[in-house]
């Protein structure tokens, strides 16, 4: 296939779609509640100005109707279900306040309770906007290419499983999937974080949204386009977002109580002082107002805009919480576990170590491209780090004969006439004690944590490579960070052997390490940490890892090599496997529960206040709708401070 850039690759990439944003107005919430404004304005002057009433009457009427009917239509339908609103509590205490004159009092606290109700519309629109932004990303078309060759445009959301796409340079990639044929490099940021774009050769996996730099790609459908990368994450946020924290369920079951206790009370605010010589007016305008100030809106109001705000902020930054609940569990872990490879690690393996025998009479250049040669036919992931090590470093590889692969034990080709082996140390049982040097050799590499990998010639040990996987960049940082946060440093738990895990753990901080586990083992571990009173957060990514995912206070999986079963048992996915989002979002969930937690004192404190200053002394009306009104409005823009970008923790830094 022709690789050279065509006059498409010379234009520049196409910029990230604009995130769509939910128009303030295209909320009925908004334009009910400027509705109402608008007319209450247009009622003002005339009223003050002593105005006949048929001037402002109607006015004044129609923002009752136009900010009032929604939650009260909403209140009737719940008192339907025996259930009692305190939107309907709301509307109630403006009509009451409008049958004993103080119409403009009353068509004052509709105005700002339909405000509070548009400001908490927003808030969910716009966390739901920083998802559905990312569909924006999947471009619309794909270049399906038959059996014949033949190329047509469809619909991406029309593509199948085993499709073959043509995706041109400059293109965004039509659908998640492997690349058949070409070699380019994809500008894949938006899914995974990578700053740089990102070489694809065959057998190379891509998702759909990213963006193809100068080569041309052939690409197998592997996912249904409902099931992509892209259509996960906004599943996830939007399931998360339908979800309601403890806190915010325990705030609702008391509701109720509350609600019911205020009504009580309010009669007898009523009827109390009118028993004793008050008059109805006096008594009934009390009593309205302390309707007005004793009710909850701005402790309903505390819990969720911080949660959902924080959800929203995640996710721009690649991770997702299934769920409030996970965002306010995140807050509480003081315990952290992590698996090893894929987690710790990137899970796959590369070339650390090239050792030439002295008997062999090879330089390590020599020896590496004699391995990858011989390798080159073979899929074995080791075999691929061998030519993935030679191909960084320029070689040139000679063609192989007579290739074949044994199982367990390595592949054998023939290479300038000369037969080559090269496979696991089993290969040096063969030669009857002649390597000796090789097997010295062999266990100074597997004591440093190294698979080792022998080279033959003729039967004869030239040389070893030593392969590892390689650490994550960020995981030392992350390590550290972590143990700041919770107090105590995190618990490596592995099946890898020993060895390896210890010196992995000694690369990263981690003192306690727990090796050779079986995934029954993990969970063990979990559930005993749980029971000394731990919350305990799981990171892992694989199928082993997903039952200790499940049985965590909170698990976090890694989404780039994250098995299915994994991705879905956890609670959080980091999809842009950057481990540093961890710690990240930990404080981000803290900084939330700080937020719910103000947001409460607020309410209690406005409503403490108003509801003492009612009984004790006159209370004007004005004054108690816009204190309790002002409440509820302070902490639903203090819970929308989390959708700020600046939200966002950045570094490692506690």
């Amino acid at each position: 296939m022709d690789q050279r850039p065509t006059p498409a690759a010379a234009e520049p990439r196409p910029a990230s779609p604009p995130r769509r944003r939910t128009r303030i107005l295209a909320l009925p919430e908004a334009r009910w509640a400027l509705a109402a404004l608008v007319l209450f304005l247009l009622a003002l002057p005339p009223y003050l100005l002593d105005a006949p009433a048929w001037l402002w009457g109607p006015l004044f009427a129609a923002t009752y109707a136009t900010g009032g009917w929604e939650p009260g239509w909403e209140g009737l339908k719940a008192l339907k279900d025996k259930t009692l609103d305190v939107d309907l509590l709301m509307v109630v205490a403006a009509l009451g306040a409008a049958a004993i004159g103080q119409v403009l009092d009353g068509a004052l606290l509709i105005v700002i309770f339909a405000t509070s109700g548009a400001l908490e519309a927003v808030a969910t629109a716009r966390t739901a906007d920083s998802v559905r932004g990312l569909l924006d990303l999947a471009p619309a078309t794909a270049t399906r290419v038959g059996p014949d060759d033949a190329e047509e445009t469809v619909d991406a959301a029309r593509l199948a499983i085993g499709d073959v796409i043509l995706v041109r340079p400059g293109e965004r990639v039509g659908a998640d999937g492997r690349v058949l044929d070409g070699a380019s490099e994809i500008d894949q940021a938006t899914i995974t974080g990578e700053p740089l774009p990102v070489t694809k050769r065959t057998g190379d996996e891509v998702f759909a949204g990213t963006v193809n730099g100068t080569g041309a790609l052939r690409v197998r459908v592997d996912r249904d386009p409902s099931d992509s990368v892209i259509a996960r994450i906004v599943q996830m946020v939007e399931e998360a977002s339908a979800t309601k924290a403890p806190t915010q369920l325990f705030i609702e079951k008391i509701e109720q109580r509350y609600s019911i206790g205020m009504v009580l009370a309010t009669l007898a605010v009523f009827a109390v002082p009118l028993a004793f010589g008050d008059t109805l007016q006096a008594a009934l305008l009390r009593a309205m107002t302390f309707m007005i100030v004793a009710s909850p809106c701005a402790v309903v109001l505390s819990t969720m805009p911080p949660l959902l705000s924080a959800i929203a902020n995640a996710g721009r930054h690649g991770v997702l919480a299934k769920s409030a609940v996970v965002m306010e569990r995140l807050a509480q872990v003081d315990t952290v576990a992590l698996d090893k490879t894929g987690t710790l690690t990137e899970g796959t393996p590369y070339v650390t170590d090239i050792r030439p025998l002295p008997d062999g009479g090879l330089d390590e250049h020599t020896l590496l491209g004699l391995a990858a040669a011989a390798e080159h036919a073979s899929e074995h992931p080791l075999a691929r780090a061998v030519v993935a090590a030679a191909r960084e470093r320029g070689l040139r590889l000679t063609a192989a004969e007579d290739f074949t692969s044994v199982p367990g034990r390595g592949v054998t080709a023939t290479i300038d006439g000369r037969e080559v082996r090269v496979g696991s140390p089993a290969l040096l049982a063969d030669l009857a004690g002649q390597g000796a040097g090789a097997e010295r050799e062999v266990r100074a590499l597997e004591d440093a944590g190294r698979t080792a990998v022998v080279v033959l010639r003729d039967g004869v040990p030239v040389g070893l490579l030593g392969i590892a996987d390689r650490l994550r960049t960020d995981a030392a940082a992350t390590i550290a960070a972590l143990t700041r946060l919770t107090g105590r440093a995190p618990v490596l738990l592995t099946g890898d052997n020993e060895r390896a895990a210890e010196r992995l753990a000694a690369e990263v901080g981690i003192t306690d390490v727990r090796a050779r586990l079986l995934p029954q083992d993990k969970v063990a571990a979990v559930r005993q940490w749980e029971a000394e009173g731990r919350r305990v957060l799981v990171v892992g990514d694989g199928v082993n890892d997903a039952p200790a995912l499940a049985a965590a206070h909170c698990g976090i999986a890694m989404g780039r090599a994250g098995s299915d079963l994994a991705l879905e048992t956890a609670d959080a996915v980091v999809v842009r496997d950057e481990l540093t989002a961890i710690p990240a979002v930990v404080r981000l969930s803290r900084t939330a529960r700080r937020l719910v937690v103000q947001n409460l004192a607020i309410a209690a404190v406005f409503i403490a206040a108003l509801v003492t200053w009612d009984l004790a002394g006159t209370l004007p009306l004005p004054l108690g709708v816009a204190g309790h009104e002002g409440s509820t409005v302070i902490v639903g823009l203090n819970g929308l401070r989390l959708l700020r970008e600046a939200a966002w923790p950045r570094g490692t830094d506690s």
